[in-house]
Parts: structure tokens; sequence; C-alpha cells
């Protein structure tokens, strides 16, 4: 599922930020009409003070007075206040923040002048790159409401997608055109417009990228029919300045729970998207307008890299770096080296993957003031092995989808314990039992995070029976997942609450198993699910792919755990796997490995 993500920041020693910036004290007091005081519950009467609000770092407001502008305005006000600032940066070429938000505009009248209308859904199937900056704004623009895409769908998963979400118009690069072809006789698809990588590139990368493209992937042919549309047309027509009315309409339909169940469409408004990426931004404090550089590797398709890599950077007018494939680690840290960027959101496997490089020692990260990792938990392991490496200070925090998506976060200042942090301002949060919902548990207790705060999504798309299940009558947003809470309000998860295992009468949560398994030397990545057990209901199986040239046996990591862990807890199965099932921003799928397991022959 690309719905549940937890995010870390990493500030290294030497390159902290400008120092943090103290909010004025209406900030601290300033109650925001329609909307609750966070730093006070009202119980019965008496009013509660939330133990995290006596805890958040110096700089950080404790609410905001939110720009009342729409999605597509965060980028007019970036364009106006610093039209000169470099926008996106790809592969050397520089567009400024005027350029983009000028291309927007010609791109939102040329999707009006192919029959593009207010309230239409329209897919971005394109990895980061600049013309998904400009469509995506575009679509805004003209009032469409953007379906977020994986470029690597099937032809059978858009055509879901497609279906659900009623979409009529595909912007895609040439590279994914024929899976949407295939998927228009299937859907309701009126007209895909098409655009080539080249188009953005420096010259002589431009002059060379076909060839490349060519040996790569054949020869693409896109035919000339009157459903096709091309990119640079769409750029020639007249620009269009309208932007939606009601800051409450849909903006982006952002398709979550396609691991554990058929993938629903979170209906995230222009005002949730704007509070998250004004709420993020606020967290870091002393970051400086048109003065920041972003490296953007992590997909803009996916909820965590569109709010923290895309929305949040555009808010300050700061640079976007921008990188195709989140995979290419070794790339990735030259871009590091070569372009500087202050800081640089990813996933735990990208972190993974950089601690155990064999070349990492070759390239200079220190530019890197705040890594934010997302999408998955990340091991406290590799958490301590990627400090030791970087000198700096690695923070976790969390978000889901339904929340556009960040909930909690670490300080970047301060104390650092094992967890997600605190809420955001603006965000709280409450942990109930996790049998019923209906009881709120104590401080230490474990529960079900449930969350509250104008982030959350209005609701999923022509679901009302599955928005119901998740969203309580009084604005409560149940995650799913199990955490408990300390004496000053900081959140832990412990697990999902769907991947939990029960043995012998005990709940085992895969996450803790995981985290002592990434602790031995031998493994790489590891995943934990429960399996059918005559004896226990359920025991624990481990999945592991161990390093290059290292060696383990099953006794030994089964040994290893024991020392770490109670007996219920440690893996009875350890099975050795090339790889792991993920999704394309590095989310184990827990439910392809149980899958696998039960369709093994006397499963």
């Amino acid at each position: 599922m690309e719905g549940r993500i937890r995010v870390g920041l990493l500030k290294s020693v030497g390159h902290g930020f400008s120092g943090p910036v103290r909010p004025s004290a209406d900030a601290d007091t300033r109650s925001r009409a329609g909307f609750f005081n966070p730093d006070v519950r009202f119980r019965g009467g008496e009013s509660m003070e939330r133990a995290w609000s006596r805890n958040w770092p110096h700089g950080v407001p404790r609410t905001i007075d939110y720009p009342k502008t729409s999605v597509a305005g965060i980028l007019s006000r970036a364009a106006r206040a610093s039209p000169d600032a470099v926008a996106t940066q790809f592969y050397g070429a520089r567009l400024s923040y005027r350029e983009i938000d000028e291309a927007a505009s010609r791109f939102a009248g040329g999707l009006r002048r192919i029959g593009v209308r207010a309230g239409d859904r329209v897919s971005l199937l394109m990895p980061n790159c600049p013309q998904f900056v400009i469509a995506f704004f575009g679509v805004l623009r003209a009032g469409g409401i953007v379906v977020q895409t994986n470029p690597l769908y099937t032809p059978r998963e858009l055509e879901e997608m497609y279906r659900d979400a009623g979409v009529e118009t595909v912007v895609t690069v040439d590279l994914f055109f024929k899976n949407a072809a295939k998927a228009k006789g299937n859907t309701g698809i009126k007209r895909v417009v098409v655009t080539d990588i080249k188009e953005y590139l420096p010259g002589l990368l431009a002059a060379l990228y076909p060839i490349k493209k060519k040996k790569d992937h054949g020869k693409i042919v896109i035919p000339e029919e009157p459903w096709v549309h091309w990119f640079q047309d769409l750029l020639a027509s007249e620009p269009l300045v309208e932007e939606p009315g009601d800051l409450n309409d849909v903006a982006v339909l952002q398709y979550t729970g396609g691991t554990t169940g058929t993938p629903k469409g979170a209906m995230l408004t222009h005002r949730n998207l704007v509070v998250n990426a004004t709420q993020l931004i606020a967290w870091f404090p002393g970051l400086k307008q048109a003065q920041e550089k972003f490296l953007c590797a992590i997909p803009f398709f996916h909820v965590y890299g569109l709010t923290v890599a895309l929305l949040g950077p555009i808010t300050i007018a700061a640079t976007m770096i921008l990188h195709p494939n989140p995979r290419e680690i070794e790339p990735i840290m030259k871009l590091i080296t070569k372009t500087r960027p202050a800081v640089f959101p990813g996933v735990p496997t990208m972190y993974v993957a950089i601690v155990n490089h064999p070349n990492v020692s070759n390239y200079d990260l220190n530019s890197i003031r705040a890594c934010v990792s997302g999408a998955a938990p990340l091991p406290p392991e590799v958490r301590r092995k990627f400090e030791a490496i970087t000198g700096g200070k690695l923070v976790e925090g969390y978000g889901l989808t339904e929340a556009s998506p960040v909930t909690h976060c670490n300080p970047i200042f301060g104390e650092y314990r094992e967890g997600i942090g605190m809420p955001l301002p603006d965000t709280d949060a409450k942990l109930v039992d996790v049998e019923t919902g209906s009881r709120e548990v104590g401080v230490g207790e474990s529960g079900e995070l449930a969350i509250h705060g104008p982030q959350v999504m209005k609701g999923y798309w022509n679901r009302p029976e599955e928005t119901a299940k998740v969203i309580t009558r009084d604005g409560w947003l149940l995650t799913g997942d199990v955490a408990v809470m300390d004496e000053d309000g900081r959140f832990k998860i412990v697990d999902r609450k769907k991947d939990m295992i029960i043995a012998s009468g005990y709940n085992v949560y895969p996450r803790e198993v995981e985290d002592i398994l990434f602790e031995h030397p031998s493994v790489r990545q590891a995943a934990v699910i429960g399996v059918p057990d005559a004896y226990r209901g359920e025991s624990v199986k481990a999945f592991l792919v161990l390093k290059d040239g290292a060696t383990a046996t099953e006794a030994e990591i089964v040994a290893f755990c024991r020392e770490k862990l109670a007996p219920f807890k440690v893996p009875k199965q350890v099975e050795f796997v090339k790889e792991l099932p993920m999704t394309l921003v590095g989310k184990v799928l827990r439910r392809a490995l149980r899958e696998k397991e039960s369709a093994k022959p006397g499963a």
C-alpha cells in the first residue's frame, strides 16, 4: 500500500539550518475559526493540555495561519515572490519559477482547448521530470483533478484505476504510451497527451538521449490519431490563469490500499494539501525563502513525494533537483556531490543501499542538512549506521495517504527518542483500544492511532461505506496502526493492526522482529509475516535478503534472535530470498509474501 508512511529527518553536524525562528506571540495563541485549539481537549467541561504541546521544539508555531489559496496558487505565490529563483534542475537544465508558472498556465489553456473541463480527472503517468511539475499544476489550474498514477502499472492495473476514477485524459511520457493506449480500449479515456523526456534535457544530452532510449526500449511509435496530443502543442496555447474557487474541492485522487485490498482513491482537497505542505515546512525552522535545494528522487506520484518533495519546496520557492529513478543509488550520490542539495527525501531502502554501498566514501554528501525517510519504517540499526557515516541525526516521523500525508514527526532540534515523534501543529491524536475503538487508552498502553486535523482527507472516492470505516462521525481518522504514547506526548508505532501476528495467544508485531533482524551483520533486508501453526495458531516466519558476499544459516539467525527477543517472537522459519516484493517507493509487500506462503503445497 502507498498509504502509510513513516518520515525521518536528518540534520548533518556542521550543516545546521540558519537557526530556529521564534513565532510571534499571537501565533502561539491564535485560534482558527471552525477548528479546534490543538493544545487543549475538552472532556466533561474540563480542559486537558496535550502533553506534546509542552514539548514542541523552539521555533515551531503551535498553530499556523494557512494561506487561503488553492494548490495551484502556491506556485503562483512562489513565482510572484521569487520569479527568477530556480524551480527545477533536471540533468543540468534549469527552469525558473516564472517559467514553470507560465508553462503551467499555457498547459491549462491547452487542456481546455482539447476538451478538459473543471472536475475532470486527469492521470499523470510520468516519473519525476519538469513535465510532471508543469502538468500537475496545469491540470489544477484548469480546474481538473489529478489522479496520481504509478508509471510502472500494467494495463490491467491502469484500467482498474481509470474506471474507478472516471479518468478521461492521460498525460504520459512516450515510454509508457503503450500501456496507456492499451488501457484506453477498456476505459473511458478520450485523449492522451504525450511528451518526450528529451524535451527538457540540456543540448548534448537531448541529442544523445534518443540513441539510449532506442537501445533500452526499442522503437517507440506514437500513432497519428485524433485522440493523441503532444505536450509541446498544448504549451503553445493561450494561458489560462483561472484557479478553483472552493478550497474544499478535490485536488488529487491518491490511490491507496492496493497492497491490502481493492485500491481506493483518497480525496485530498486543495486545503488538505496546502495545509500539510505548510505544516511540514513549519517543522523545519530556519529554511530560507528561495535559497534551499531539495533532491527530489522520491516519486511525485506517491503521496509522500507529492507533499514532501514537490509541494513543500514550492511553498518556499526552493530548487527541486529532479531524478527520475529512486533506485539508482550511485547516480543519486553523484548528483548530491555535484548539485549540493540541502534536503533529501528518501525511503529506507535508499538509506540501506547508501549505507551498504561499497563506494559511499567516494562521494561528498555533507551538503545534506535534512534527509527525510518515508513510505516504510526506518529500522534503528539503519539509522545508527547512517548516522555513523554522515555524522548527522536521523529522526523518524509518521503519516498516511488519508492525511495528505504527514501527521507526526520528531523535532529536528532537541532530544531524539525512538518513535514517530509528536503531532504537527494543528494536529490532534489519540489512541483507542484495538478491539472496539470505543475507549481511549492511557499513557504507555498500546492502541489504534486516531488523527484529527485539517490535513485529513475528504473521504474515499465514491466509497462512502469505506469512508465511514476510517473516519468517525466526529472527524477522527482511524489509521489502523497500533502505537503507544509516553508521558511527554511522543508516539511510537508498534505495527499495523492487520499485520499483527498472534502466537500462542501473544501479540507479535512484525516490525519489532524486523528491527532485530536488521541488526544482524549479514542481513540487508528483512520482512516478517505470520504463518499458520497447528500448535501456536500462528508462528513467525522471516524472509531475508543477505548482503553481497555475506552468508548466514537459518540456525544462526534463530540463535541471534533468541538473544534479543522473547521466545514467542523468535522466527520459527527463515527463508533466504534474492529480493523482497516491494512497491516502487520501497515498501515491502507483506501481503505478497503471505500469498506466496499460502500457495505452497500443504499450506
